[in-house]
This record gives structure tokens, sequence and C-alpha cells, in this order.
């Protein structure tokens, strides 16, 4: 029999032994839908927000205090203002309203005298999503402040601009595709975590589970290369790695196409093909993480002891990860061949409309696949080893 066939056999005789366990495939499946579930409750919280600050019902208590004012905010945009609460503060804090203004009595008299009024904004600004409407309540009133400011200076003769030398005006520059981008920065690592736990039950089970079980010592036994042996395995945890990654961008994609984007003001121009061509920066990576899960289970005596290895393997693509969500990596195309780092920079420029040349694709998934097969020969040569073979 061939090498090939040989490794072929293996390959199906771990990926069967692997999804036996419905146990850990429910676990992986779970896990795998939660993630993307989870993160389109949060977009959609957080859109929600938005549009509740810009379709803004204001409690406001002491109306008849400031006609005038509260004749002004009904007329902005999207503001419709309601009777408040008779105890403000109580109603924030049970969360029935999340903001409420309340105007002091001597308001009118204070304007009258060109004397400072003050008005309450009763809010609780730890809640995330009462801060856009904190934002919005705060913006209006010292929108009119501005503009009571200039009449008073015009009717004293004296040109407003007097009073503001220096004007601020924001020019954005990032287009709406770059904001999703920067929203979306997390969506690679969540993709990655998932290809890594794919594989990583797999990966567990057939080095540190055979060997904890004794059933490594008669598989080596037989006369087949160990670099087959490593291979099988590692193309088994492969391939559950992949599959996990693929499973979980399907899911994703259909969560991110039911998002209301238009209520954070982005428009969601990123197609299916070119989400699904982060596959093609993944599916490399997916492979690279289920050679490294697989070479540190090898020197693991137990199915525990792996487990305990884990945590510090998942540093491997989270640290990575993280700085590409702190830290800015796209238009930088010479980082396609450094493994991890180079998936991320290329996923961040496939989220800003920018997808990467076939050059990219193919330097990013040759450098990921070499440190695979470098890591599975280290395995294959760990498994000549007497401790690891018969060490318990």
């Amino acid at each position: 029999m061939s090498a090939f066939r040989l490794l072929g056999a293996v390959t199906r005789k771990e990926l069967l032994d692997g999804l036996r366990d419905r146990r850990s495939l429910v676990t992986l499946v779970f896990s795998t839908v939660l993630t993307p579930v989870l993160l389109g409750v949060l977009l959609s919280t957080t859109a929600g927000s938005q549009r509740g600050a810009e379709d803004l019902a204001l409690p406001v208590v002491g109306a008849e205090h400031a006609p005038a004012f509260v004749h002004w905010l009904g007329q902005q945009t999207g503001v419709r203002v309601v009777p408040g609460p008779a105890d403000a503060e109580k109603a924030v804090l049970d969360r029935v309203e999340d903001v409420v203004l309340i105007i002091e009595p001597d308001f009118m008299e204070r304007m009258s005298r060109a004397q400072t009024a003050e008005v309450k904004l009763v809010a609780e600004s730890s809640r995330d999503r009462a801060r856009p409407k904190i934002s919005r309540v705060r913006a209006l009133v010292g929108g009119y402040a501005g503009q009571l400011a200039s009449l008073r200076l015009i009717a004293r003769g004296v040109a407003p601009g007097i009073a503001s030398p220096i004007r601020i005006e924001d020019v954005e520059v990032s287009s709406s595709q770059a904001r999703l981008a920067a929203l979306l920065s997390f969506l690679p690592l969540l993709l990655v975590i998932a290809g890594l736990v794919g594989g990583m039950q797999i990966a567990i089970d057939s080095t540190a589970g055979e060997r904890e079980r004794g059933s490594l010592e008669p598989l080596l036994l037989n006369p087949v290369p160990r670099w087959v042996i490593a291979g099988g395995k590692w193309l088994a945890a492969s391939a559950l790695g992949c599959a996990s990654v693929l499973f979980s961008l399907v899911i994703t994609v259909s969560v991110l196409r039911r998002i209301p984007w238009h209520d954070m003001g982005i428009r969601f121009r990123v197609t299916d093909g070119e989400l699904f061509s982060l596959l093609l920066l993944l599916l490399p990576l997916a492979m690279l993480l289920a050679a490294v899960v697989l070479f540190a289970s090898t020197f693991a005596r137990s199915f525990k002891e792996a487990q305990g290895y884990m945590g510090m393997l998942m540093l491997v693509p989270m640290l990575p990860g993280m700085l590409a969500t702190m830290y800015p990596l796209s238009r930088r195309p010479w980082l396609a061949p450094v493994p991890i780092l180079g998936q991320y920079a290329l996923a961040s420029d496939v989220l800003g409309g920018q997808p990467p040349g076939a050059a990219g694709y193919l330097i990013s998934g040759v450098a990921a696949l070499i440190c695979a097969v470098a890591l599975v020969a280290l395995t294959a040569r760990a498994m000549t080893r007497e401790h690891i073979v018969f060490g318990r």
C-alpha cells in the first residue's frame, strides 16, 4: 500500500473516532453558533441605541417654565417632547426612562435678566444603552445655549464671532466602509478561534488521549512511516477545524445581513463573495493551528494535561487578533508571509473593501502551510522517542 493511501486510511480512522464523540460535537456546534448569535445581538443592540437617540422621546419636567425652549426642542429633527415623571431620579434608577430633563422654576426670570439659567439632566451614564441619548440631549441644550448667547451679543451690538475666535469644523475623511471594517475588526478573531476549537478535540484525543489509554504504542508498531501517522492525525484535525470555520462563517454572514446597519450610519457593502474569500485566508490558518495543537499535545501524558496546555495555546491566535482590533493592520501587504498576523492584516483589507490580489492569498496560505508541515514533521520525529511513546 502506498504511503498516500496509508495517509488517507489514518485520516479516515481519526475522523471516525472523533465523530463518534457526540458530546464533543454538540459542544462544538453550540459554541460555533453561539458566538455569531451573540455578535448579532450586540450589534443589533448598539444599532437600537443609535436609533433611540435619533428618534428621541425626551421627558421634560417643568416644561411650563420655559415654553420657548421646549418649543425649540420639539422642532428639532426626531425629537418629541413628552411630560416627565414626578420623580425623575427614581424613574431613571428604575430604568423606566433613560434620560430626563428638568427645567427650574426660575428659568424665565434668569433669562430675562441675562443670567445663566440652569437645567438638570438626570441620567445613568453607566448604561451603554443610555449614552447615545445623553449625548444627544447635551448637544441639544448646548445648541440652544449657543443660539441664545449669539442673540445676546447681537442685542448689545457685539459680533458673535468675537466670543468664538476659533471654530472647529469636523471633516470626516473615513469612508463608511472603513468604519464598518473597524467595527468588524474582531470578526477574523472569532473565526480563527472557531478553527482552533474545531480541530482541538481530535488533535488532543489522537495524541495525548491515545497515549493515556495506551493505544498509541500498538498504532506505532505498525509498519507505517511516522510522518504518515502524524500527517493523518493532522489532516483529520484540520478537516474538522476547517469545517468549523466554514460553518461559523455561514452563520456569521446570515447574522450580519440582518443587522440594521443604517441605524449606525453605516452602509454594509461587503458582498458575500468578499466575506467568503476570508476562507482563503483562514482555512490554511486553521490547518496551522491544528498542527500547533497536535505538536503540543504530543508531549502531554494525559488528555487533562493537554487541555491545560490549551490555555496557553489560545494566546497564539488571540494576542495578534487583539492587536489587530487595537492597532490597524490594513494596507500592510508585507505582513502576508507572517503566519497569523498576515491573515489578520489581509482580512482587514477584505472587510475594508480593498481585498488583496491573488498573490496575497497565495503567499499567506503557503506560509501557513509550510509552518504547519514543519510542525507535523516535528511531531513525527517526537513519535520516535521512547519517552513519548512509552511514558505515561
